[in-house]
């Protein structure tokens, strides 16, 4: 009784002969110690006369995690590869199946030397009489028997090269061209390889300095039909060589380029490796006939996941634009302008988030999206590469890897669709953008406009958080808005007040540089109350438009530059007696000698009616429930 493994597999698949998808056994497992990357297992495989160890690729793991593959276990080769590396020879085996999972060891292997390799007729003529061969799996494992009669290995077809060769006549062996394989089955220890993939992101061309001169890169993403995933970066010369050639959305064969470790900090994809293209490399356009390649893939997380995202974390995220604020001037800290504009994004989560629009971002899909909110519709809107931020609570970044789609045409959008139109617009949701910080509170907590001096809220060491229903009952004119650096320092923007250099320039002190157009920005003070009583607060930027209406620059205008008193103080009065639902910042400050508590407004949304009919029935019903 005898288990027939393929005779000669080993220094077939050494020599690079074997055509068929051999039997071979599995002698041990080791995971290797001290990897800095993905754990990879290392695996010695028998032909009952030699053995050769082989590396598992890293998809395969789940296989010896779950005991599907162990020591004995007879297995078929469906996959792999054997690449030449400082001097010696490795085998990866990219796929397998198991034959029989526990069997004894069979024959008796021993280790497969190069120099004991036979010639190439024999090891064909051995492989040949294999591929003919009927094996019968009569072997009693450990513990159970098996009666497996009449299985026959697959045979795997000698290669055929794709049409796109064929017209390039006779080339060399070592010009011969690469195996097209998934992305997935990428590693270091390949030799020679193609991968066929569509584009799905494009970054754009940075231009860089350190102590080895100037430079510039470009990076885009590819996604091929296996759904794997994996970066390709250009330098210099090749940035020239592939730059104009590679169009997202369309489908390449790639091949010439080496590995590297994947820049975690700079690359959002699930994929250990990148990939590095040089003068050598060779970039493909392949027709997309078939469409089997997916034109993007996503990784929704719902918006209330992203509060205990990391900073700086990359993902996915999609939600019913339900406000768009103006596209605004940015001056970075290198001189260089840029477009800044935010919108909010809500979900079925009952949350929403702020998402910062930047550059060219503003003017597209921005422009865009503020048309349709402005007509009264709410559009879907799916963020691939978002770049979280946890400045005063999350948000949400665009960054050049980032894609933006409009009213997608998938499963996602046409449920947030149905949501939105039957539920949605009609309920409040709650924002995890500026009125919610780390170790804050993540609940509304309502209260009324009394109780705020009442409780002493604010005056303990962290600020208090909460909401109240008021109406804007004064609203102080003289002090509405303020000239500010547009500067970035860092990711935030500097904001410090400037004055008039010149009769065309502005100065800031902090930042000690002076520049053509300053930003607007709002310092609102006003009186609020209800109907316990009344309280000062204050309004920054985005609280400050959405209680006016009007951008600090339309306003700032009006009052400073074309002193139109009438007008100015028509838009304010417009705005007393209205109801908005305010989220309040409580804190104790030091004004002087004197401490203050001071109130900022983080939120201002006017009052939905419809919710506050539904929150207030909720407390009645609670109240008689008691």
């Amino acid at each position: 009784m005898s288990v027939n493994l393929t005779p000669n597999a080993i220094p077939a698949i050494v020599a690079g002969y074997l055509n068929s998808k051999p039997l071979v056994q599995v002698l041990d497992i080791k995971l290797i110690p001290n990897s800095k990357q993905q754990e990879r297992y290392r695996i010695l495989l028998s032909d009952a006369v030699s053995s050769q160890h082989a590396m598992l690729a890293t998809q395969l793991n789940d296989r010896v995690r779950t005991g599907r593959v162990k020591k004995g276990s007879v297995v078929q080769l469906i996959e792999y590869i054997c690449s030449p590396i400082q001097n010696r020879k490795i085998v990866v085996v990219l796929n397998m199946e198991t034959i029989i999972s526990d069997c004894e060891i069979i024959g008796n292997p021993k280790s497969f030397v190069e120099s004991d390799l036979p010639t190439q007729e024999v090891l064909t003529n051995n492989n040949m009489q294999n591929s003919s061969m009927s094996h019968n799996y009569n072997l009693p494992a450990k513990n159970e028997s098996y009666n497996v009669q009449n299985f026959q290995p697959t045979v795997q077809p000698p290669y055929q090269p794709s049409s796109f060769y064929k017209s390039h006549g006779a080339i060399m062996k070592n010009e011969a061209p690469a195996r097209v394989i998934p992305i997935n089955a990428l590693n270091p220890y390949q030799g020679r390889w193609a991968i066929k993939a569509r584009v799905t992101a494009k970054g754009d061309l940075r231009r860089y300095n350190n102590a080895r001169g100037d430079g510039k890169v470009f990076s885009f993403d590819l996604l091929d039909s296996d759904g794997g995933e994996i970066r390709v970066t250009c330098f210099n010369t090749v940035v020239d060589q592939f730059y104009d050639a590679i169009e997202v959305g369309r489908v390449y064969l790639i091949s010439k380029g080496s590995l590297k470790p994947a820049q975690k900090n700079f690359n959002h994809l699930k994929n250990e490796w990148e990939i590095l293209l040089d003068l050598t490399s060779t970039v493909e356009l392949c027709p997309d006939e078939d469409g089997s390649i997916p034109r993007q893939q996503f990784s929704f997380r719902p918006i209330s996941d992203i509060e205990n995202a990391d900073n700086n974390s990359i993902l996915d995220v999609i939600g019913v634009v339900t406000s768009v604020n103006a596209s605004a001037p940015i001056l970075r800290k290198n001189g260089m302008e840029t477009l800044r504009r935010t919108l909010n994004l809500e979900d079925c989560s009952g949350k929403s988030v702020e998402l910062t629009l930047w550059g060219e971002f503003c003017n597209r899909e921005g422009q865009k999206l503020q048309e349709m909110v402005d007509a009264g519709f709410f559009p879907i809107l799916a963020v691939k590469a978002g770049k979280v931020n946890d400045f005063t609570g999350k948000s949400i970044g665009t960054i050049s890897a980032t894609q933006l789609f409009i009213n997608p045409d998938f499963s996602e959008a046409h449920s947030l669709r149905d949501w939105f139109d039957r539920v949605g617009k009609d309920s409040a949701s709650l924002s995890i953008s500026k009125d919610i910080i780390p170790g804050g509170p993540r609940n509304d907590i309502r209260k009324t406009v009394s109780r705020i001096k009442d409780e002493g809220l604010g005056r303990s060491d962290k600020p208090d958080w909460i909401t109240v229903r008021a109406t804007i009952s004064f609203i102080k004119m003289d002090t509405i808005c303020y000239t500010a650096c547009p500067l970035m320092i860092g990711d935030r923007q500097c904001n410090k007040k400037v004055t008039r250099s010149g009769n065309t320039r502005w100065q800031c002190d902090r930042c000690n540089q002076a520049f053509e157009e300053c930003d607007y920005r709002y310092l609102l003070q006003a009186q609020i109350l209800d109907h316990t009583g009344i309280s000062w607060i204050t309004a920054f930027q985005e609280s400050g438009e959405e209680i006016l209406g009007y951008s600090a620059k339309e306003l700032y205008l009006l009052k400073y530059e074309q002193q139109d008193d009438e007008k100015f103080g028509g838009i304010i009065k417009s705005r007393l007696f209205n109801q908005f639902v305010l989220r309040l910042k409580i804190k104790e400050e030091l004004y002087g000698d004197e401490q203050r508590v001071k109130i900022t407004v983080m939120k201002a949304d006017k009052v939905n009616y419809s919710s506050e009919s539904r929150y207030t029935l909720d407390l009645i019903s609670k109240f008689c429930r008691h």
